[in-house]
């Protein structure tokens, strides 16, 4: 899509959005030390089944597994202060075992924005 193609966007826009801008974190997710040994992939499941109830709980907005081969393993969006997502993290079962490594950082989004559903 072309530059001439997007909507065009003012100063005023710009500000009446960012004002709306709410807290976030985001975490990335790394290969641990322990993601190839014998029994993390039965961790990881755990680790995903703590998602989905992190998800149905209002914390995790957005989750998104990387499947390749790189060492990133996902990407997470939750709703919830620095603090209270590292305290999160501190819990999760691959991050106790060193299957993955977590890295949160605080950011800023908008409230009902939604990954869309395509394909």
């Amino acid at each position: 899509m072309s530059a001439s193609e997007l909507p065009q966007i003012t100063d005023d826009d710009m500000h009446r959005m960012m004002a709306a801008a709410q807290p976030y974190t985001v975490v990335v997710f790394h290969r641990g030390p322990h993601y190839r040994d014998e029994g993390a992939r039965a961790i990881i499941w755990e680790h995903g089944r703590r998602n989905f109830a992190l998800r149905a709980a209002g914390k995790l907005a957005v989750v998104c597994p990387i499947p390749d081969e790189s060492e990133l393993a996902g990407i997470g969006v939750f709703a919830a202060n620095l603090a209270e997502t590292e305290a999160l993290m501190a819990d999760d079962p691959a991050v106790q075992a060193g299957v993955l490594v977590s890295e949160a950082h605080a950011g800023r989004s908008f409230a009902g924005d939604a990954l869309p559903a395509w394909g």
